[in-house]
């Protein structure tokens, strides 16, 4: 990862670095030279962060400066309602992921429920989640990190427990039977698995790689236990 700043790389370095992301944090850009970087890097990945966003679409990293959007939706609707699938009802939040997105979620929704930044709305008996205000919404994720930030610096663990306790855990009844109830509909399962294709070394006479080749004739199950096998470090049963 590189920062995106002038100071930091030239374009006369990049042939140097094989670069798969780029990291726009703002600053003050030449924006001629930040669009010829941008083509000149081909990056697979790239990332905006902090006043890097404001630069996005002028640099045609995105269709739309409001792409954001999209994603900021679909985090607060999954860790609010649609992640719900996964539990039985009655249950607690469990699963650490699932915290973390729930706590996030939430706690938006809270602290920003006198703004009125996040909605959820009743039509015909469902709820849904409206964003109203994503500007907002934003600032809110970055409270939200700098006060995570300063629990982990500190080793606040009472204000960690608190935020985890308060926001990641407990699940609304109603809200979580209507999601179950709305899901079973689809017939779908809640949880999705992959299968990892096998790399596999080509070596030629000397031994040296020289290519490396995928195989996905493995199956799930087959590939589940060979990872169990091969990469587990610590003894299955513990004296």
């Amino acid at each position: 990862m590189v920062k995106y700043e002038r100071k930091i790389l030239q374009i006369s370095k990049i042939k140097e670095i094989d670069m798969k992301t780029l990291i726009v944090t703002g600053g003050s850009l030449d924006i001629s030279w930040a669009k010829d970087f941008v083509r000149t890097i081909n990056a697979e990945y790239i990332i905006a962060a902090d006043s890097g966003l404001k630069y996005i679409d002028e640099l045609g990293l995105v269709p739309d400066a409001e792409a954001y959007k999209a994603e900021y939706y679909k985090y607060i609707m999954n860790g609010l309602m649609t992640q719900l699938v996964r539990i039985e009802l009655g249950k607690n939040v469990e699963e650490a992921h699932m915290r973390n997105r729930q706590l996030i979620a939430k706690w938006a929704y809270e602290k920003g429920k006198e703004a009125n930044v996040i909605e959820l709305k009743k039509r015909d008996g469902k709820t849904y989640v409206v964003v109203n205000d994503y500007p907002r919404l934003r600032e809110l994720f970055g409270t939200l990190l700098a006060e995570i930030q300063r629990i982990k610096s500190e080793g606040d663990y009472a204000a960690g427990k608190n935020l985890v306790e308060g926001y990641g855990v407990k699940v609304d009844p109603e809200l979580h039977a209507e999601v179950l109830e709305r899901y079973a509909k689809l017939n779908l399962a809640p949880y999705k698995g992959f299968v990892n294709p096998v790399m596999k070394e080509v070596k030629n006479s000397n031994g040296e790689v020289t290519d490396i080749v995928l195989d996905y004739t493995e199956g799930y199950t087959d590939q589940m236990l060979r990872y169990g096998r091969d990469y587990s470090f610590l003894p299955t049963y513990n004296n």
